[in-house]
């Protein structure tokens, strides 16, 4: 990077090059972002056929090259590839000297602060850890949904600023990480994104199995409203049979679901006792009626399933991500 480029001391980075490793769905999006915002996309680098379209829908005319190459064309380098290749990614590009002092190397994983850019840090470049807390669908939507998106963001004193510069100009809004909180951190997004889709499509099935021909416009506002309420009042935004202490409606519900869907059962239980402590928890499940409530979900029969551990494991559910 040029004296001209090193990052503004007032928070503004310089017009930069970017180089992409890892057209993914979200490295592109990001870069596009950056080139409105008057930055330079001039290399990318992707392996799979879908990786290159997507480069090319995104980032038209920005040459795919290698890896190696993006680091040597670019000032500012996104690291845009699964968490658990980054730390070999990091350490194979310092170990081959493709790292140059004063680059700016800045990867997008939720899970990771800048200690596992260390290997590039001792090179010379500069670290920062960018998190846009947003799902990427690959197109150019993903550039307009980044507006607002809240990125966490950890890195160095000396870069804080450089880092909410980019952020900034990439529409989002920084929130700082600490670097040893980083895995709670993701864990509670993953918590909260990844497995409301797992959710939202369960019930889309079971609607459709119950002869709702658009489960999809029944659940919308329904959804809407749900996470409205939430995100405003917390756990008081509870309601529901479970909340309530209705023990058999919540029996018939898994009495229908071992019929109809038993791959859910898990799920709905696991869901439902979570339900039961928040709400005993916040005094809107009332304790006289929470005895037969946990009663019913403490139910063993379905032990084969795994549900309640019996299968050797302890019913909990693997990594989101």
């Amino acid at each position: 990077m040029s004296t001209s480029q090193q990052p503004d001391p007032q928070g503004r980075p310089a017009r930069l090059t970017v180089g992409v490793v890892g057209a993914g769905r979200v490295g592109p999006a990001l870069a596009a972002s950056l080139q409105l915002a008057g930055h330079r996309p001039v290399a990318v680098s992707g392996v799979s056929d879908a990786s290159r379209r997507r480069a090319e829908l995104m980032l038209p005319h920005v040459p795919l090259v290698s890896p190696a190459e993006v680091l040597e064309r670019a000032d500012l380098v996104l690291l845009t590839v699964p968490d658990d290749a980054l730390p070999g990614l990091v350490t194979g590009l310092a170990e081959t000297g493709a790292v140059r002092p004063g680059q700016l190397l800045v990867h997008t994983s939720g899970r990771y602060g800048t200690r596992v850019l260390d290997p590039a840090l001792r090179a010379g470049a500069l670290p920062l850890a960018l998190h846009p807390a947003m799902t990427f669908t690959g197109t150019p939507v993903d550039v307009q949904r980044l507006a607002g998106c809240s990125f966490g963001v950890t890195a160095p004193e000396e870069l804080r600023l450089a880092a909410e510069a980019l952020v900034i100009e990439m529409g989002g809004e920084p929130e700082w990480i600490a670097e040893q909180m980083r895995p709670l951190y993701h864990a509670a997004l993953a918590l909260g994104a990844n497995h409301l889709v797992t959710l939202v499509a369960q019930a889309m099935e079971l609607l459709r199995a119950a002869g709702v021909e658009a489960p999809d416009r029944m659940l919308g506002p329904l959804l809407g409203a749900a996470l409205d309420n939430a995100l405003r009042s917390g756990d008081a935004a509870l309601t529901g049979p479970v909340a309530r202490g209705d023990a058999g409606t919540v029996a018939a519900h898994v009495e229908q679901l071992r019929t109809h869907s038993p791959q859910t059962v898990a799920g709905y239980l696991a869901m439902a006792r979570a339900t039961a402590d928040r709400a005993l928890a916040h005094g809107l499940l009332k304790p006289e009626l929470a005895e037969d409530l946990l009663g019913v979900l403490a139910d063993r029969r379905s032990g084969a399933d795994g549900i309640d551990g019996t299968d050797g494991t302890d019913g909990s559910e693997g990594d989101a991500r």
